[in-house]
């Protein structure tokens, strides 16, 4: 939101479904929460609106506790039922304008990206506070989360790298990265995450690399660890 700077600065953003398998919902967001995740996205397609409701409002609950943000993916209107600080689409959801439309200029509105094309849209679309807030480049490697999805590699993040420091340096977008915050996606873990930021990110989104641990908490702070590790 834009009396709430946190989307500016955030570095570690997870996505996660349900749980319904381990009945540890609440458990778990309260548990990534504490080990520094920034922004948790509930990102489950088979739930119904009235179940996505109410699991939003548990993690609205560990989110104000811990201080941090949470999301909404694809659906304007949870997004809006729900008051969710955040929002993400992706290419073939509701476009920038009808979310903002919908929401209002308050909301922190995110994209998804997979090509350069899409990379310079976004920059292109941030300026104003009606514009894009942040974006994601990937999937840098293949994901079961998103079948079917060629991974776009380490050199889309490379040229997001090179997109923002242009963007900034031609003033012509939000090109300082406090300003317009982009994080590289897919697959990224402890194995890889030194790569990612070689290849110029500073954010990343993950799913299993906290989503499969036996410690949320301690996942959470090895990547942000990891992050930081990689940038010195």
């Amino acid at each position: 939101m834009s009396q709430d700077p946190l989307h500016t600065t955030a570095r570690l953003y997870l996505c996660t479904d349900a749980r319904r398998d381990r009945g540890d919902f609440e458990d778990f967001v309260d548990a990534a929460f504490a080990g520094g995740v920034d922004i948790i996205q509930l990102r489950d397609k088979s739930l119904e609106a009235s179940e996505e409701l109410e699991l939003l409002e548990v993690l609205h609950t560990a989110a104000q506790r811990h201080g941090r943000l949470w999301a909404v993916n694809d659906r304007a209107d949870i997004a809006s039922l729900s008051g969710a600080p955040v929002f993400h689409v992706g290419q073939k959801d509701i476009s920038l304008d009808a979310a903002r439309g919908f929401l209002g200029k308050d909301a922190v509105i995110g994209l998804s990206t997979h090509s350069p094309e899409q990379v310079d849209a976004a920059i292109a679309a941030a300026p104003g506070r009606r514009g894009l807030d942040y974006f994601c480049v990937g999937p840098v490697w293949a994901t079961p989360t998103k079948p079917g999805r060629a991974a776009v590699g380490l050199d889309l993040v490379r040229y997001a790298a090179q997109a923002i420091g242009g963007a900034d340096a031609e003033g012509t977008g939000k090109g300082n990265e406090s300003l317009l915050p982009w994080f590289a996606i897919g697959g990224i873990d402890l194995s890889n995450v030194e790569q990612v930021v070689d290849a110029g990110a500073r954010r990343i989104v993950v799913v299993r690399a906290i989503t499969d641990a036996t410690d949320p908490a301690h996942a959470a702070a090895a990547l942000l660890a990891a992050l930081d590790a990689a940038a010195s």
